[in-house]
């Protein structure tokens, strides 16, 4: 196994080798405008992928993988004389889906803001069905008046208290104290 910063580092330089290739020396006029996107090698270093994108129709991307295919050899032996490995991997080129998922992701996201901008209509003239705030928020007076209420009420107890045991629990109403 070879160490993985190595084999990075040896992905990147085929790529860098094969994107000059494409730019420069191979002359396939099938050859679209190609971009290399990423480059992927083995543990072992023995075979590596091409990811590349092509802009145009599919009848473009089919023709710039035919020549992609047929310039195969001559990109191989530029990559092992240049990078100097012992075993210079064998390049496999695939289309990368970038740009169709990205197109997607795209449709997908408008398709969503549309939505938004439908619900943000119909809230817009929308009204509450209750109350316009159904939490009822504590002012000042009201925190007086439940505590006067509190009072009243706890003045009632003790009023109506006879020392009998009304609920019949036991308890005569003084603390601590079963009846006898």
């Amino acid at each position: 196994m070879v160490d993985a910063a190595r084999a990075r580092k040896l992905a990147d330089r085929i790529q860098q080798i094969v994107a000059e290739m494409l730019e420069r020396r191979i002359k396939d006029p099938r050859l679209g405008f190609v971009t290399v996107t990423d480059t992927r090698i083995t543990n072992d270093l023995r075979d590596a992928t091409v990811y590349y994108t092509v802009y145009g129709s599919d009848g473009e991307r089919a023709e710039t993988a035919a020549a992609l295919e047929s310039a195969k050899g001559v990109i191989r032996s530029e990559v092992g004389r240049k990078t100097g490995v012992r075993h210079t991997p064998s390049i496999t080129f695939v289309m990368d889906s970038l740009m169709e998922n990205a197109a997607h992701i795209d449709d997908l996201l408008a398709k969503a803001r549309a939505r938004d901008a439908e619900v943000a209509k119909a809230a817009q003239d929308a009204s509450p069905a209750g109350d316009a705030n159904p939490y009822r928020a504590n002012g000042p007076d009201e925190d007086e008046d439940l505590d006067e209420d509190d009072a009243d009420a706890d003045e009632d107890d003790d009023a109506d208290f006879d020392g009998h045991d009304a609920a019949g629990d036991g308890e005569d109403g003084r603390s601590g104290r079963p009846a006898p």
